[in-house]
C-alpha cells in the first residue's frame, strides 16, 4: 500500500531529543520493499541512531546508487539532502559533494552489487582517499531487483534459489575496506539492532572513511525450487488469465547474543548464517590483527560482527589536500580570485 502516505500528525507525548525532534521526524516515505526485508531494519537503525545523536536532519546528506538498498534513503531522514546516482557511481558524487561543503554529515548507502561489482573501483578510491563519510553496504549477496543472481559477495559454493552453485570466490567488503585504508570498519546483522545502532552512531561521529558491512537477508529467496508454494509451481499448475509477480510477507529476522558468542541464524530460504560477535578483549586498533582475525574466523565458516578496526586519530580528505575551513561552496570572489600578486608568487615558486 505504498500510495498511502504516513500521517503528518504526531502524538503530543512522543519523546523528543534536545532539538525538539521526535523519532518520527527522522523517518521518510513508506517503504516499497518486501515485508520482512532486512534493509528496512537497517533504515530503522539509521533513524534511531540519528535521533539519539540529535542530528539536525538538514545537516545530513544521504547518497546512494542503484538497487534495493539504494532505494532505502527515501525511507529515512525525509528532511535531509539526498542524491540518487547511477549504478556504482555514488562514491565519486559523494566525494565531490564533501569537497564542496565540508559542513554536512555524509551518509552513503549502497548494496553489494552497487559497491562490489560495477562500483568496486569507486568504492576503493573513496575509501583510500579517506573521504569523511559513513558508508553502509546493505549486503544480501544477491541482485534482488533482477531475480536473484549471485552478487560479487556471494560465497563460493553457495546455492541460488534455483539450486545453481556459485563457483566464484566472494569479495569480503570488510577486508577490502581494511586494505584500502578505512579508519573505521564494522560489520553487523540487520536483525541485531542493539549492535547496529551504536555502530552507526560511532560511524557517523568518526572523522574519516567509516565503513559498515551489514548482512541483510533477502526475503524473496523463500521462493525456491521444490516448493509447492513457489510462484513457478503455481503458474505451471494454474490456468491464469494474467501474470502477476508478488512476494509474500515474511517475519523480520532478529537475533540477540552476547559478545564472544557465536549464533546460527536460519534465513527465510532455509540457509543458516553463523555469526560471531567480538568480545571485549579484542583490540580494534590493530589493522593487521583485524585482517588476521577475519581470515581465521572465515576459515571456520563464521561471519565476524562488531567494531573491527578504528583509528581514533584519523584525518580526512580535507586534511590531506589542506582545504580552508570555510566550505568551498561558500567562498566569494575575493577569496577565489586573490589577485595578480598572488598569481605571480605561485608562478615564481614553480620556476
Amino acid at each position: 500500500m505504498t500510495y498511502i502516505l504516513k500521517p503528518q500528525l504526531h502524538h503530543p507525548k512522543l519523546p523528543t531529543n534536545s532539538l525538539g525532534y521526535t523519532r518520527r521526524d527522522y523517518e521518510g516515505s513508506v517503504s516499497t520493499l518486501c515485508a520482512g526485508c532486512g534493509h528496512d531494519s537497517i533504515s530503522a537503525a539509521i533513524i534511531q541512531a540519528c535521533f539519539e545523536l540529535e542530528l539536525p536532519p538538514h545537516r545530513v546528506a544521504k547518497l546512494s546508487g542503484i538497487g534495493c538498498s539504494s532505494k532505502t534513503p527515501d525511507y529515512f531522514l525525509g528532511n535531509s539532502h539526498g542524491f540518487n546516482t547511477v549504478h556504482g557511481r555514488m562514491p565519486s558524487v559523494l566525494t565531490g559533494a564533501n569537497l564542496a561543503n565540508r559542513d554536512l554529515i555524509y551518509l552513503g548507502v549502497s548494496g553489494d552489487g552497487d559497491s562490489a561489482s560495477i562500483g568496486l573501483g569507486q568504492f576503493a578510491h573513496a575509501i583510500r582517499r579517506s573521504v569523511n563519510m559513513l558508508y553502509i553496504v546493505e549486503n544480501n549477496g544477491v541482485y534482488g531487483l533482477t531475480k536473484g543472481q549471485f552478487s560479487a559477495t556471494s560465497d563460493k559454493g553457495s546455492k541460488s534459489k534455483r539450486g545453481v552453485v556459485n563457483t566464484d570466490a566472494g569479495i569480503d567488503m570488510v577486508s577490502l575496506a581494511l586494505q584500502m585504508g578505512a579508519t573505521f570498519v564494522g560489520r553487523s546483522f540487520s536483525g541485531d539492532k542493539d549492535q547496529l545502532v551504536p555502530l552507526i552512531k560511532a560511524g557517523l561521529s568518526h572523522k574519516g572513511a567509516a565503513f559498515i558491512d551489514c548482512i541483510s537477508p533477502c526475503v524473496q529467496f523463500n521462493n525456491h525450487n521444490g516448493s509447492t508454494k513457489s510462484f513457478d509451481y503455481v503458474r505451471e499448475h494454474n490456468e491464469a488469465v494474467n501474470r502477476l509477480d508478488v512476494i509474500t510477507p515474511r517475519d523480520e529476522i532478529k537475533v540477540d547474543y552476547k559478545p564472544g558468542e557465536t549464533v546460527r541464524v536460519q534465513q527465510h530460504d532455509g540457509s543458516v548464517l553463523s555469526l560471531h560477535k567480538l568480545n571485549e578483549l579484542y583490540n580494534p586498533n590493530s589493522r593487521a590483527q583485524a585482517l588476521g582475525y577475519l581470515q581465521a574466523r572465515q576459515a571456520r565458516g563464521q561471519i565476524v560482527t562488531g567494531l573491527l578496526f578504528v583509528d581514533p586519530k584519523a584525518g580526512d580528505l580535507h586534511d590531506a589536500v589542506d582545504t580552508v575551513e570555510t566550505p568551498l561552496n561558500q567562498l566569494n570572489e575575493p577569496e577565489l580570485v586573490p589577485g595578480q600578486g598572488a598569481l605571480e608568487k605561485i608562478n615564481a615558486a614553480l620556476r
